[in-house]
Parts: C-alpha cells; structure tokens; sequence
C-alpha cells in the first residue's frame, strides 16, 4: 500500500540541520505515525511521503517555507521581568505558554537583563532548512474515528 489521502503511515527519522547536526530522531523509539492529508507533519514532509511504501528510505530537504515557517522578528516581543512573577530562574532557552493575538502560543527565552526578558514566539526550527532521513515502517488505510478526529489513534482507541 501506498501512502495517500486518508492512510496512516509509521515512519522512522532523523532531522538534522545545514550543519548535519542532529535536531531530533526516532532512533531507540516507536516510529512517528501520522495521518497523511490532515496536517500532522511538516507540509514538506508530507508532500514527500506520498506515494512511498513500507520498507522505502529516502532523505527530504525541506525550505523553512513548507517547514516551520519564516522567522518573524515581530514575534520577538520585550517583556518586564515583573510578568515573570513566581519565576525564581530565568534563562535564555526556556519556554513557557502565552496569550497571543490568536490564542494560546509558546514562546522561548531569547534573552534577560535586569528589567526585560526577551521572548521570541516563533517556532524553534523556524527559518531553517530541514534535512530528514526517512524509513517509512508502515501504512495502512486509517479508520473512519481517525479521519473524522484528523489524528491516529493508538492501539487502543483514542485516549482524548
């Protein structure tokens, strides 16, 4: 079977940077399964996956437009320390969750001083070319719940 619209594929990967750096792998855990057409993976990604059946390995180069997006300076926002109420240690690096313009967003610690923090809202990969290695481990047609929740499911059912 081949992936398409409306099939679950299972997949092992690693991403690594320009630099060939490792950002992230499956390796040493369950492949990442996915409904293919629902917007689960990296538009890229997915654009690449169709087609492709259990047992094929291929790498995907994929430009930061059908990745995580441009970064965006506008989402680079200065912050008074005093937001930070309950907050011992702040360092560069750490997330936390806020109210943006549409809705609920994370957003990373780029920088702090004295009086400001600096939070950057964009994604962390945003702005990067992505580099994955794929082993696609399986596929088969996805089951009418998990077309109509827009997810897999697990062995068991949903758990949502």
């Amino acid at each position: 079977m081949q992936i398409a619209e409306r099939c679950v594929a299972a997949f092992h990967y690693t991403l690594t940077n320009e630099q060939g750096e490792i950002i992230d792998s499956s390796a040493g855990r369950e492949p990442l399964a996915y409904l293919h057409g629902a917007g689960n993976i990296v538009l890229g990604l997915e654009r690449e996956m169709t087609g492709k059946s259990a047992g094929d390995t291929f790498n995907v180069v994929v430009a930061p437009e059908e990745g995580y997006g441009l970064h965006h300076e506008g989402l680079i926002q200065h912050v008074p320390r005093e937001a930070f109420q309950g907050v011992d240690v702040i360092e560069p690096g750490m997330q936390f969750h806020a109210n943006g313009p549409n809705g609920p967003m994370t957003v990373t610690v780029a920088a702090v001083n004295e009086a400001t923090v600096s939070v950057d809202g964009n994604h962390p990969l945003a702005g990067q070319t992505l580099h994955f290695a794929i082993e696609v481990i399986e596929v088969r047609e996805a089951s009418a719940e998990e077309v109509m929740h827009g997810h897999v499911h697990g062995a068991g059912g949903h758990q949502h």
